[in-house]
Formats: C-alpha cells, structure tokens, sequence
C-alpha cells in the first residue's frame, strides 16, 4: 500500500499546475501567439515549467504507487506526459511550440478531468 496522503497532495498539485496552464494558454489561438511576442515567450516559458513539474510529479506517483495507480487510468498516456517533461527539461532550446500548442488544446482537459477523478476516487466520494 502507499501514502495516500502523499498522493493526493502530489495530484492536487498538479491539479492546480493543469488549471494554471488552462488559464495562461486561454490567450493562445495559435502556436505564433507564443513565439511572435515577449508576452507569448514569457507564456510559453511559464507553460513549460508547469509541465516540467507536473512530468515530475507523475513520475513521483509512479515511483510512490509502485506503478499500481496510474494504470489504472489508461486513457492517459502516462509515460508521453512524463517524456515530454524530459524533453523541455533537457532540451529546452528544441521546445517546438506547435507540439506545446496542441497539447494545451488536446491534452491538457483530459489529463486534468483524469486527475479530479483520482482524487475524488482515493478520497472515496
């Protein structure tokens, strides 16, 4: 068994990484609202932190969990949401924004619905 505690702090930190990121990308029609200004970098640069640490903190649940909760959500694809955390990290300069765009737009609701279901499941409502 694992720290509950430990894991719902961990998912309501990223609960709220996802709703900061909704909100910062609400501005953003196209992947050129990112580059084609200073404000749109300082978004971009933002919205890349968020998802630095939230690819961080999956991969903290994994390790805590023993991999054991995040397959029990499949519709996610955990290990991509983790990669691309490895990939701003570690080669930040190649960060293409289209890729950072669509996720906004694609990934991010589902990820953050899967997320409030964990919790309100670990919290038994």
């Amino acid at each position: 068994m694992f720290d509950k505690n430990l894991v719902l702090s961990i998912l309501r930190q990223i609960d709220e990484a996802l709703e900061k990121i909704k909100s910062r990308s609400e501005p953003i029609h196209i992947a050129e609202d990112f580059t084609d200004s200073p404000s749109g970098m300082e978004k971009l640069d933002g919205i890349c932190m968020l998802f630095i640490a939230i690819g961080e903190a999956l991969k903290n649940i994994d390790k805590i969990t023993n991999g054991n909760l995040l397959s029990r959500y499949a519709k996610i694809d955990w290990k991509g949401a983790m990669g691309f955390r490895d990939i701003i990290a570690h080669h930040y300069f190649d960060v293409d924004a289209e890729e950072v765009f669509w996720i906004c737009v694609h990934e991010v609701s589902p990820l953050s619905i899967t997320v409030k279901k964990m919790i309100e499941d670990l919290l038994g409502k």
